[in-house]
Parts: C-alpha cells; structure tokens; sequence
C-alpha cells in the first residue's frame, strides 16, 4: 500500500509539472506571436516614417533653391533689388561711411597691417 501511495504521488508531481510546462510553453508563444505582430507594425510605422522624411527633405530643398529665395523676398517681404550705389564690386577695398550731406565718401580702409 505504501508504494502504490508513493507512486500516487510521484504521479500527481508527474502530471503537474507537465501541465504547468505545456502551459508556460503557450504562454511564452502567446507572447512572441503578441511581440511578431508588435515588430509589424514597429516596421509600417518606420517604413511610413521614412517616407514622411524623404518627402520632407525635397520640399526643404524646394526651399532653398534661389528662386523661391527671390519670389519670396519680393512678395512676402518687400524686398526689391539693391540700387546701384549700394552694390560693391568684388575686389575693391571698403568704405569706411559716407558723408550724407554732400553725397562724397570718406577714404577707404588701409590694407590690414599697415598704417596710414
């Protein structure tokens, strides 16, 4: 009797711990199935997120090309094209003011290093 008890026993524990494995094993495939899908739409997200970036990045460029530099000068800011004695050519020396009286400069800055 002793050992038909023990072997009671023993079975229970047997069976117990078998369910409680196959269990736990649908449990953890309960949750990679869960995190699968989770990575899914982790990807659309990225893939719709990259698209929004692309399409940013040519409208930014849109932005920045002289022309739409110029229209929107013009139109939004009022800015018109600089008269002629505001233009510098490249390669002369800067003026150091203007006398706003009679319409004649003042002498131009000396080379850097030397001393007038």
């Amino acid at each position: 009797m002793r050992r038909q008890g023990t072997f009671l026993v023993l079975w229970t524990l047997a069976v117990t711990a078998t369910t409680m494995a196959y269990i736990t094993r649908l449990a953890l495939r309960g949750r990679a199935v869960e995190l699968g899908y989770e990575l899914g739409r982790a990807h659309g997200r990225l893939g719709r997120l990259r698209e929004v970036k692309r399409v940013l990045e040519v409208e930014l460029a849109s932005y920045k090309t002289p022309e739409r530099v110029e229209l929107i000068g013009r139109t939004l800011l009022g800015m018109a094209p600089p008269s002629v004695d505001r233009i510098i050519p490249a390669g002369t020396e800067p003026v150091v003011g203007r006398d706003l009286s009679d319409g004649s400069q003042t002498a131009p800055l000396p080379p850097a290093g030397e001393t007038p």
